[in-house]
């Protein structure tokens, strides 16, 4: 039987905010918190469900520094939807990023805590991205 992803851990240095931002983000919940962990997913979703990979946001004492090596990208299905989905994260509190991508089509951002990731034009070949 092959390993399956069942969620992406992220380091955080206030684990309930960053876990609000995303959940906003991607329209989920925040599922389960406790003092070691804050769990994302959607809505009606069962862990270990292959429907989804959950987010779950930890605890660490140190500020992020430097490009993420892993990051995000997010889906739109038109580019009015990506547009709009630019807007919900800024007004949840994302902020872009220059990475030098230079003219892509797809909008970097970095959450509250400075974690990059994309807004994808859809469709995007994926040599694109």
């Amino acid at each position: 039987m092959p390993t399956r992803l069942v969620h992406l851990v992220v380091d955080a240095n206030d684990p309930a905010s960053l876990a609000a931002f995303w959940a906003g983000a991607l329209g989920w919940d925040v599922a389960d918190e406790s003092e070691g962990e804050v769990d994302v997913w959607p809505a009606g979703f069962t862990y270990p469900d292959p429907v989804a990979v959950p987010l779950v946001f930890v605890p660490v004492p140190e500020p992020k520094t430097g490009k993420n090596r892993v990051h995000l990208d997010l889906a739109s299905t038109s580019l009015a939807h990506q547009a709009h989905l630019v807007s919900r994260v800024r007004d949840l509190g994302a902020t872009p990023v220059d990475l030098g991508q230079g003219d892509v089509p797809w909008v970097v951002l970095a959450d509250p805590e400075g974690n990059e990731f994309c807004l994808l034009r859809t469709p995007v070949a994926p040599a694109e991205h």
